[in-house]
């Protein structure tokens, strides 16, 4: 069977509307500061988001995503954290949210030249100093194998290379590893399985 033909919506770009390539929707968001785009299974629907506007569409978004159970295996006592970057390197941003309301407990960036990798992890290290602040017993999510085993091993590997740009995140780098090897945590941290699950809930919607 052929690949299923996707159509996706720019709606802060060079020129914002309805594409129905990725190459085309990228020249519309690459070097483009916070872009925001999204891909739809469909002309019909993407169309009706891009009439709809970004940010109404993030709030039906969001309230679909509220009315919306859980998968059983999930763990409801946990936070999630993601990562998104428009370009490799590019503008990152991170958070973290309960799992089950999907309530936004933090958000940093956007940083400028930096990776998703980065992102992962770094979300990852702010949700375990949340939780360890907040003397919470909740779990914590990933969808990043990478970033997990990088915090495992109390190091962010990136191959990225330091510049007056991203010194910033290169501070908050080693201020993460810090924490790691001067904390002692018992949070559990866990994978969470996207093509079972679909995408999590801490996921900024822009695949």
């Amino acid at each position: 069977m052929g690949k299923k033909q996707k159509y996706y919506v720019v709606w802060d770009g060079h020129h914002p509307g309805v594409y129905k390539t990725w190459e085309e929707c990228k020249l519309q968001t690459k070097n483009y500061p916070q872009a925001k785009y999204k891909s739809f299974p469909n002309q019909a629907t993407a169309e009706e988001a891009f009439n709809m506007g970004f940010y109404e569409f993030q709030k039906l978004n969001k309230l679909h995503k509220l009315k919306s159970k859980l998968p059983q295996e999930v763990e409801r006592n946990s936070i999630c954290v993601d990562a998104a970057s428009s370009g490799n390197p590019g503008k990152m941003e991170y958070r973290g949210v309960d799992t089950q309301t999907q309530k936004q407990l933090f958000h940093k960036g956007p940083f400028d030249q930096a990776t998703n990798n980065i992102g992962e992890f770094l979300a990852l290290v702010h949700g375990l100093a949340f939780l360890h602040q907040q003397k919470s017993s909740r779990a914590i999510y990933s969808d990043s194998r990478i970033a997990i085993g990088w915090v495992k091993k109390k190091h962010c590997k990136t191959k990225l290379k330091k510049t007056a740009r991203n010194a910033e995140v290169f501070e908050l780098i080693k201020r993460a590893e810090d924490w790691l090897k001067t904390h002692q945590y018992s949070t559990k941290i866990l994978k969470w399985e996207t093509k079972i699950w679909g995408e999590i809930p801490a996921d900024f919607g822009r695949k």
